[in-house]
């Protein structure tokens, strides 16, 4: 490890770009910590997309956790309309054909309510219709690709918070919180 590398990760909230500067003046990541200049994004999260995303200038770092061939767990709770069933949640795992390319074997379960506290805006609610959080992970990392699945299956998501990126933990980090991750976290990153 570099002696002059930086390492943070952040919950980025919804509405808000992985990157720190938009011509638009849509609120980006710089609106939420001064982070160094020289630091990145690894990857990125839709705007509409909450969670963990890992902040640094480890371009080794970035470059292996970015690579498709590595398959690196990327673990996300998605809240969507409706009841899925066994089935749906199956074939979910088998893969689904978005975009004409089937998306590669996901890990798919039906989970409480995570807890988290009240997105800004508050997603609608249709009283007629029930919700379901999901656990979904992937180790592809296509565009929209969970929002895309749980669609194609009939199941639109209403919410999407990423949870975990190989063995680093969301955790307790509030809504737009950030930390720099530690030696022991960095190090299974890599592994």
């Amino acid at each position: 490890m570099h002696i002059d590398n930086k390492y943070f990760t952040i919950f980025k909230p919804y509405g808000y770009l992985s990157q720190f500067t938009d011509a638009e003046g849509r609120k980006t990541l710089k609106d939420l910590y001064a982070f160094p200049n020289d630091v990145y994004p690894v990857g990125r999260l839709d705007m509409d997309s909450e969670g963990l995303l890992i902040i640094t200038n480890d371009k080794s770092l970035t470059d292996y956790l970015l690579n498709p061939k590595n398959r690196h767990e990327k673990e996300y709770y998605v809240q969507v309309e409706g009841i899925p069933n066994q089935e749906v949640l199956r074939r979910l795992e088998k893969g689904i054909v978005i975009e004409n390319k089937k998306t590669l074997p996901a890990k798919v379960n039906i989970i409480d309510d995570p807890g988290f506290q009240q997105r800004v805006p508050p997603i609608r609610e249709r009283k007629t219709i029930p919700t379901t959080w999901m656990s979904i992970t992937i180790t592809e990392g296509r565009n929209r690709q969970v929002r895309k699945m749980t669609a194609a299956v009939g199941y639109p998501t209403l919410r999407l918070v990423r949870v975990r990126i190989k063995n680093l933990l969301l955790g307790n980090l509030n809504v737009g919180e950030v930390r720099e991750l530690k030696l022991n976290e960095i190090k299974e990153l890599k592994d």
